[in-house]
């Protein structure tokens, strides 16, 4: 680790850090979320890996940046959709999921205009390495699955949208990135999180495969391409988890329809599938 992220906005962080993320003397909750929110967009992994993102993880859940939500969720909103480099996108989608995660009723009216600003991320994001040697770990497409869980939870009636976000994140074509750090299931466990919306009917559970029907339509033999096999790798991963459940959910109401639905593209890759 070396001297780097010892101490960024007057604070030392790795005093801090092994003290088990008190927090420090003399600063206020805004002035955490401003030094914070300068962190996560860090090129550095470690100040915005392990000092910040956990920072923020930590405080958030305790409580400590209640008061900072909303004007943090708005930076990062912001952040997703105007800031030239990945790794402050990517992990603004995290400390999305972080704010919502700790209560949408903290957030008053922001969350649509959220939402709004994901949305028009997401399917669209270029860059959805996993992994960089210098920036480290980037995973644009699994912190935007984590988000989307998060949207869907804050506004259940957006959830048959969420999931055709999803599909259109799943088979966007402009990109010869295969994924390779286990993003196929990091967006079958949001998918599966999402089907589990109690406003979801039958229909509106089954409504998204219509972005995949069109995906593949005239699809014919030949070479895989990038999107394909990232699409099938995370259908795989979705029917693995609708059969199995989350842990904390269990398996969706309508799970047998969809993953019907899933073999049936999943039969195009794989026609001795029964």
């Amino acid at each position: 680790m070396g001297n780097r992220g010892v101490d960024i906005g007057g604070i030392d962080w790795r005093t801090v850090a092994r003290a088990e993320w008190p927090v420090p003397d003399g600063i206020d909750a805004a002035r955490l979320a401003d030094v914070l929110a300068r962190m996560l967009a860090a090129a550095d992994p470690v100040v915005r890996d392990e000092y910040g993102c956990t920072a923020l993880t930590v405080w958030a859940r305790r409580g400590i940046l209640d008061s900072e939500l909303a004007r943090l969720g708005d930076a990062m909103a912001r952040r997703l959709t105007a800031h030239p480099e990945i790794q402050a996108r990517s992990f603004a989608a995290l400390a999305l999921r972080v704010v919502l995660t700790r209560g949408d009723d903290r957030c008053g009216d922001d969350v649509e205009g959220w939402y709004e600003s994901f949305a028009q991320w997401y399917p669209n994001e270029r860059d959805v390495r996993g992994h960089d040697p210098a920036l480290g770990w980037l995973h644009a497409f699994a912190h935007g699955a984590d988000a989307a869980a998060a949207f869907a939870t804050a506004l259940p009636e957006r959830a048959p949208d969420i999931l055709r976000l999803c599909a259109r994140r799943m088979t966007a074509r402009d990109t010869d990135i295969r994924y390779d750090q286990l993003e196929d299931a990091s967006l079958a466990r949001a998918i599966t999180a999402v089907l589990c919306a109690p406003t979801l009917t039958r229909a509106r559970a089954l409504a998204w495969f219509e972005v995949l029907d069109d995906a593949f339509a005239g699809a014919e033999p030949g070479p895989c391409p990038a999107w394909a096999a990232n699409t099938f790798a995370t259908l795989q991963s979705l029917h693995l988890h609708l059969t199995r459940g989350l842990g904390d959910s269990g398996v969706p109401r309508h799970a047998d329809a969809v993953a019907e639905r899933v073999v049936g593209i999943l039969r195009m890759p794989y026609p001795w599938l029964g």
